[in-house]
């Protein structure tokens, strides 16, 4: 008698632990990798034409406030926490995207399309425009940049590569909403563009 109670015992426990497992299993946690203040936001390469020559575009996310955070995955209650152990619920007020516009032949992947571009491509370096967009669900509106800087290189001095950093100030923003920013030519064709989102 008591031997059978013993082995009833241990296979209602079985039971639970396994309806326990299959009720966990269809949660979607996992912890996603940890945020840094710099983080790389894309790589495209674009042919000009006529000229023949590949422009690499590569952006960086700049975004000291979220340094140590993590995201965690978890359905609708996703989030994310800060270094400090503590949810963040707004977006920080300050970030920049820092691009890299380059005509050197080191070329990770190939063009993903060509676009007509009547400007020397040295010159094209030095004139491209950049549009941010906010997308707080299905709604989107554009942001007007702080500032854009040229850095590196001086523009008076010949070169092959320019970097931009484009700084954006966004005041009180949910952590949720998605920015993108779309760098263009001279004339307004769009070249590609770059995510920014924390979760």
């Amino acid at each position: 008698m008591k031997a059978r109670f013993t082995g009833a015992y241990w296979f209602a426990l079985l039971l639970v632990s396994c309806c326990l497992i299959a009720a966990g299993a269809g949660t979607d946690f996992k912890s996603g990798p940890g945020l840094h203040s710099a983080m790389p936001a894309g790589y495209d390469v674009v042919t000009l034409k006529p000229s023949g020559v590949n422009l690499s575009l590569m952006g960086l996310i700049e975004c000291p406030e979220v340094e140590g955070a993590q995201r965690v995955f978890e359905g609708i209650k996703s989030r994310v926490i800060s270094a400090d152990g503590e949810r963040v619920v707004k977006f920080p007020h300050r970030f920049s995207f820092r691009i890299t516009a380059s005509l050197r032949k080191i070329v990770l992947d190939g063009p993903i399309y060509a676009v007509n571009i009547p400007d020397d491509p040295q010159e094209l370096l030095l004139k491209l425009r950049f549009r941010i967009k906010a997308y707080n669900g299905l709604e989107m509106s554009e942001i007007t940049p702080e500032s854009i800087d040229l850095i590196g290189m001086p523009a008076d001095v010949p070169y092959d590569e320019r970097i931009y950093r484009v700084a954006v100030k966004i005041g009180d923003t949910p952590i949720t909403d998605r920015f993108v920013i779309e760098i263009l030519s001279p004339q307004g064709e769009l070249l590609t563009h770059f995510p920014f989102s924390v979760l």
